[in-house]
């Protein structure tokens, strides 16, 4: 069966877990624990499967009688035996990421000297996922999360939305990269208007993406590139040539400092020189806000129209509110920000709540309650039927290719 739209797909999806076959066949042989990062989605979960929680006990700053009150670390005591058992533990990436990370550690190893039969990690933001290419003299923090979490017991994992596809290369053992672009395309049909929107690629790189999802809405396509030679060649000056050669000059000042200005000063010139030759649509020197949006170029048409910024996460929001400016100055009627995980650091969510940008649509891999209560631009698409949907086809045995009957190959 193949499902003509997005919202066919999600409502389908929906009925069939709230239904009585969407529940697990038998609770017999198969624990569920939800960590302490998100228990209200791991709650969800288990009502739409019928079950409850399974007891699981975690203490974050020390163990009583056991250490000392300014001891720090993590204790986890599983309240039921999971011997033989196919055990689900459901943790994701949250602002305590660190704890996170060694609660579901610990939950892991504790199962597996506990001789559970199998253990599933059901990891909605998978945790260190940007850090996933090396950089300079740093490492890859990414292939580290996965060989930690293979170590301690996990067998199986179950995410969504990798921000690199190849991060399942990463794990020692199968790897479940569900998608939420169709609960993302139904949200985008349920704004008024929509059929007059353009969906909006953050960066060339998400391309693909942008145009997977234009293409399933029937919508056209605008890209935002931001110049970033300067950060490029300063990317360069890394010290790969150790010792450098010629490191000083005869004044005694770094020669790669010498080069770092000079090329920051050129690319100064020409990022100017592309907005003032290339741009079909002007912008004001007011609305440019100084050197702040001089380096952000759009291709494509938002004039009068709905702009829907894609991406896979919303971190830090700085550049996603100068996009905003930009989209603003060029005419777009509307802007929207639509992304999988809202993880919003710093004071991101009040700088959201002052910016040109109508509304912030994020899932629920990452709790948004205390988000949404300082932000009403935030809203949140629950994702829970996919996930649920997930746990119980992995425990009765079945086929997961019904969870990526309408995906593309660029979701």
């Amino acid at each position: 069966m193949f499902f003509s739209n997005s919202s066919q797909f999600t409502d389908k999806l929906a009925s069939s877990v709230g239904s009585s076959s969407g529940v697990v066949r038998s609770r017999q042989g198969m624990e569920f624990f939800c960590g302490t990062s998100h228990k209200d989605l791991g709650l969800k979960i288990c009502r739409r499967l019928g079950i409850d929680p399974s007891p699981v006990k975690s203490r974050f700053g020390g163990v009583e009688d056991d250490c000392d009150s300014e001891c720090k670390e993590t204790n986890v005591e599983i309240g039921t035996s999971v011997r033989g058992r196919r055990v689900f533990l459901l943790q994701t990436g949250s602002q305590d990421v660190n704890n996170n990370i060694m609660e579901l550690l610990i939950m892991a190893y504790a199962c597996k000297t506990a001789c559970a039969e199998q253990i599933i990690a059901v990891i909605p933001y998978l945790p260190y996922s940007k850090q996933s290419k090396m950089r300079k003299r740093g490492s890859i923090p990414a292939k580290l999360v996965a060989t930690l979490l293979a170590r301690s017991g996990v067998s199986h994992v179950v995410t969504m939305d990798l921000h690199t596809k190849e991060i399942q290369g990463f794990f020692e053992c199968p790897v479940d990269n569900l998608r939420s672009s169709s609960f993302l395309c139904k949200y985008i049909q349920e704004i008024p208007d929509y059929q007059n929107a353009v969906i909006v690629a953050r960066r060339p790189e998400s391309t693909k993406r942008a145009s997977s999802f234009a293409e399933r809405l029937k919508l056209n396509i605008a890209v935002i590139h931001i110049d970033q030679s300067k950060e490029a060649e300063i990317d360069r000056e890394d010290g790969r040539c150790s010792p450098p050669l010629h490191a000083f000059g005869d004044d005694g000042t770094p020669n790669s400092t010498r080069r770092i200005s000079a090329a920051a000063a050129l690319s100064g010139s020409r990022r100017s020189r592309a907005i003032s030759e290339s741009s079909s649509f002007p912008l004001p020197e007011a609305a440019l806000g100084g050197e702040d949006l001089r380096g952000i170029k759009l291709v494509g048409d938002v004039n009068g129209r709905i702009a829907i910024i894609m991406d896979d996460s919303i971190d830090e929001v700085d550049s996603l509110i100068r996009i905003a400016d930009v989209l603003h100055c060029r005419g777009a009627s509307r802007i929207y920000a639509v992304a999988t995980h809202g993880i919003f650091t710093g004071h991101a969510v009040e700088k959201l709540q002052e910016s040109v940008i109508d509304e912030v649509a994020v899932t629920n891999t990452v709790p948004q309650e205390e988000f949404t209560r300082i932000c009403s631009k935030i809203k949140t698409i629950d994702i829970s039927p996919l996930l649920s949907e997930a746990v119980r086809r992995i425990h009765n045995g079945e086929s997961m290719s019904y969870l990526f009957r309408d995906i593309s190959t660029y979701d």
